[in-house]
C-alpha cells in the first residue's frame, strides 16, 4: 500500500516553467535551522523521537500541522505529529509550506528531480506532482519559491529520518490567496486524493511571533480552538486581520476546509514556545503540533445527538451570561430569562470561565445537564462572578474588564483506555471514591500539557489524589467533548 503526505505553505515570486539548470534543490539553511552535519543531524531528530509513544494505527493521521523553527526550538513538537504519522507506511510525502521571502498568486509545485538534505536526496514524485499542476491553474510550475525558503525545507529532514529511505516528495509552496482560492485548493485536492486512503497531508506553519509567555499562549489558544472546530473561515478572518498569527494561515486555511470535505477529527498534540527552551519568556513564538485522522465508529458516534450550535445560538448564550453577570453583581438579582429556541431548550451542562487581563476569575459549571442550557448558562454566569471559591466575588468596577467564555459540554461517558483520551477535545472527569475532580477540554491546548501530564496534574490538582492514581483500575474516568466559544471568538463571525 502507498502512503502519501502534503505540506502546504505560503510563499512569493513570478512564474518560470524551466527546472532544467537546477534539478536538484540544494539545502537553504542546513548549519542555521538544522545541523549540516548528517550524523549529529539524525542523533538531534532521534532524540526528539525518543520516549514518545508508539504512533497509534487507529489514529493515523490523513494531515498534521507543524511548526518550522529551527530544531533546537521546535523540533520537539514536530516531532510528535511526525511519531504518530508514522502509523502509516510512507511512499510519498506532498509538501506545503509558507514562504517568507516573495509573493505570488496560487501555488507553486516543485514537479521534477530532487531535493537535498545532509542526509541524501528525496526524489520527487513526478506523475502525482504533474496530476497536482493539472488539476487547476492555481498550481504553477515555478522553481523560484524555493529560493530561499526554509519553512518547507526545515520538514525534510524529518521525513527521511522517521519514514522509508525510499519515500517521495512533492514540494509545494503556496502564495497570495484570498478565502475562495483557499477553498478551490482544497476542492482540488479532494479530487487528486480521492477515496485513497494512503494520503497524509502536512501543513508547515509556526503560530504567534514576539509576545510575551502569556499574551502568545492565550492568542495561540484561541488559533487551536477554531483548528480544533474546523474553523476555516475564522481563522482566515483572524488572521487576516492580525487579531491572531500563523505565518501559515493560508495553508492551514485550506487544510481546515479540506479536513471538513473529507470528515476528518482535528487532535492537538502539543503546544509550547520558545521561551520553553530559552527561558527568556519576554517575546516568544508559539509552535502547535495537530494531527487530523478519520474518525472510527464510536468517535462518530460521539458527535451524535443535539444539534451543533449556530453562530446566533451562541451569541444569544453570550448575552444571557453576561447581562445576568451584570444584574447580578450591581443588583444581586438574578436575571428572568425567556427562551424559545429549542436548541437552547436542550437539557446541557456548561460551564461558565471568567478572565480578567488573561487570568481566571472565576469558573463554575455542571458536567450533567440539569435544566434547559439557556437557563444552566444564566445560573453558572452568576456563580463563576461569585461563588468560586479560589476568589473573591466580582465587584461591579471589574466588570467592564471582564471576557466570558462558555463551555457546552456533551453527556460524558466512561472511557477504560486512556490512549482514546485526545488532548484538547476531551475533558476528564476522575473519581475514586469521595475523590472527584474535572479538567475541560481547554485545559490540555492552554497549559500545552501531553496526555500523562493531564491526567497526574488532574488526579493531583484537583481530586486531591496521588498523581499515578489514573493508572490504578479502581480510579475511574469519564470523558466529555466541549463547545467552547469566547466573545472574542462571536465578534467578527460572519458566517454560521
Amino acid at each position: 500500500m502507498r502512503y502519501i503526505f502534503l505540506i502546504f505553505g505560503i510563499a512569493g515570486l513570478m512564474v518560470t516553467n524551466s527546472f532544467a539548470d537546477q534539478p536538484v534543490k540544494q539545502p537553504n539553511v542546513a548549519g542555521q535551522f538544522y545541523p549540516a552535519d548528517a550524523k549529529y543531524l539524525s542523533a538531534q531528530i532521534q532524540s526528539f523521537l525518543k520516549g514518545l509513544s508508539p504512533a497509534s494505527s487507529q489514529k493515523a493521521p490523513q494531515m498534521i500541522i507543524v511548526p518550522h523553527a529551527g530544531y533546537v526550538y521546535s523540533g520537539k513538537i514536530a516531532a510528535r505529529a511526525f511519531r504518530q504519522a508514522s502509523a502509516r507506511k510512507i511512499s510519498t510525502v506532498i509538501l506545503l509550506a509558507p514562504s517568507h521571502h516573495l509573493g505570488f498568486p496560487g501555488l507553486s509545485v516543485w514537479s521534477r528531480g530532487a531535493m537535498a538534505t545532509p542526509l541524501g536526496r528525496l526524489e520527487v514524485d513526478e506523475p502525482l506532482a504533474q496530476a497536482l499542476i493539472n488539476q487547476d491553474d492555481l498550481f504553477l510550475d515555478e522553481p523560484r519559491a524555493f529560493d530561499k525558503e526554509h519553512s518547507l525545507e526545515v520538514q525534510l529532514p524529518f521525513i527521511q529520518e522517521v519514514f522509508s529511505p525510499d519515500v517521495k516528495i512533492v514540494p509545494v509552496i503556496m502564495g497570495q490567496a484570498d478565502f475562495s482560492t483557499c477553498r478551490k485548493a482544497a476542492e482540488s485536492l479532494k479530487r487528486l486524493i480521492g477515496e485513497r486512503k494512503d494520503i497524509l497531508i502536512v501543513i508547515s506553519s509556526d503560530m504567534s511571533h514576539f509576545h510575551d509567555d502569556a499574551t502568545a499562549r492565550e492568542m495561540d489558544g484561541r488559533t487551536l480552538k477554531l483548528i480544533e472546530s474546523l474553523d476555516a473561515q475564522q481563522l482566515w478572518n483572524q488572521c487576516a486581520r492580525q487579531h491572531l498569527e500563523m505565518c501559515g494561515f493560508v495553508p492551514v486555511t485550506t487544510a481546515l476546509l479540506l479536513a471538513k470535505m473529507q470528515g476528518l477529527v482535528p487532535e492537538v498534540l502539543t503546544y509550547g514556545n520558545s521561551g520553553d527552551m530559552t527561558g527568556d519568556r519576554s517575546s516568544v513564538v508559539g509552535y502547535g503540533a495537530v494531527m487530523f485522522y478519520a474518525p472510527t465508529r464510536d468517535a462518530a458516534s460521539e458527535r451524535q445527538g443535539v444539534a451543533p450550535l449556530t453562530l446566533n445560538q451562541k451569541r444569544r448564550l453570550m448575552q444571557i451570561a453576561k447581562e445576568t453577570a451584570d444584574q447580578y453583581v450591581r443588583h444581586q438579582q438574578i436575571l428572568t430569562v425567556q427562551e424559545d429556541d429549542p436548541r437552547l431548550q436542550a437539557i446541557e451542562g456548561a460551564f461558565v470561565t471568567l478572565h480578567k487581563d488573561g487570568r481566571l476569575r472565576g469558573c463554575i459549571g455542571h458536567i450533567i445537564g440539569q435544566q434547559p442550557l439557556y437557563l444552566t448558562v444564566r445560573d453558572m454566569a452568576v456563580a463563576a462572578a461569585s461563588e468560586d471559591p479560589r476568589f473573591d466575588p466580582v465587584r461591579p468596577e471589574e466588570l467592564h474588564d471582564l471576557e466570558f467564555e462558555i463551555s457546552v459540554l456533551s453527556k460524558p461517558h466512561r472511557e477504560t483506555d486512556v490512549e482514546k483520551i485526545q488532548m484538547g477535545r476531551h475533558g476528564v472527569i476522575v473519581e475514586r471514591g469521595r475523590h472527584y475532580g474535572v479538567f475541560l477540554p481547554q485545559v490540555a491546548t492552554e497549559t500545552g500539557w501531553d496526555r500523562e501530564t493531564f491526567l497526574s496534574q488532574l488526579c493531583a490538582q484537583k481530586a486531591g489524589l496521588a498523581p499515578d492514581a489514573w493508572k490504578d483500575p479502581s480510579t475511574e474516568l469519564d470523558i466529555f467533548t466541549a463547545t467552547v466559544f469566547s466573545e472574542r471568538d462571536l465578534e467578527s463571525g460572519e458566517q454560521e
